[in-house]
């Protein structure tokens, strides 16, 4: 027999934490074994999840009709996201195409990133990755575009250097296009470029520095 806990709306502080909705997806596509940590008795407090006995005696979790609608919630806001995200991505590759460059969406690129023993090859996906319409190497100009839309992506992007590192080794200029409002050029680090995205046009916020790349 289900377990019965208090109603608690989806918008509960833990139904959008990563780690829990990690922890419900799991159980909502598993046989929903117990873990038995501290998650699982969040989720358990919220009403997220509940214990079922089986017949043989032993104890799974559920998904909750409250987990159901948390995790739908997730998805939606993640695909609104992921439109906004892409619509920019588009915007600027437009732009890119206007001023007379040959512009390419998520391109997958080898880049060396480190000097000696200390260096490996990684893979970069730049938002946007475009080049002069020209046929002589010096004069290429490859340029790299990150697109943020929301505050946590760019929060989460500048704690890890890894990706910058490598569009830096790809591009003479790195430039990230904020979504206005997420962020200010004042976080994004001095060795790129940044672009605020108004609803009507794209806003120099600071020029990206130009390096000699071959």
């Amino acid at each position: 027999m289900a377990s019965v806990h208090p109603p608690i709306a989806a918008t509960s502080p833990i139904a959008g934490s990563a780690v829990h909705q990690r922890r419900l997806r799991e159980v909502w596509r598993s046989a929903g074994w117990p873990c038995q940590d501290l998650v699982e008795a969040e989720l358990l407090a919220a009403g997220l999840l509940e214990r079922v006995r089986q017949p043989s005696g032993h104890e799974t979790l559920r998904v909750t009709d409250a987990g159901v609608a948390a995790l739908a919630g997730t998805l939606q806001r993640n695909r609104t996201r992921r439109d906004a995200h892409e619509a920019l991505v588009e915007r600027v590759a437009r732009e890119m195409a206007r001023a007379g460059r040959i512009a390419w969406r998520g391109l997958s690129l080898r880049a060396r990133v480190g000097e000696g023993e200390a260096g490996a090859w990684v893979m970069a996906m730049p938002d946007v990755f475009s080049i002069r319409h020209t046929t002589v190497e010096d004069y290429l100009e490859p340029v790299a575009h990150e697109i943020k839309v929301a505050r946590a992506d760019l929060l989460s992007d500048l704690r890890h250097p890894h990706k910058r590192h490598a569009y830096l080794a790809l591009a003479s200029q790195c430039w990230y296009v904020l979504k206005a409002g997420i962020g200010s050029a004042d976080e994004v680090p001095p060795e790129c470029g940044v672009l605020l995205a108004h609803p009507g046009a794209l806003e120099v916020a600071r020029p990206a520095p130009r390096r000699a790349l071959r």
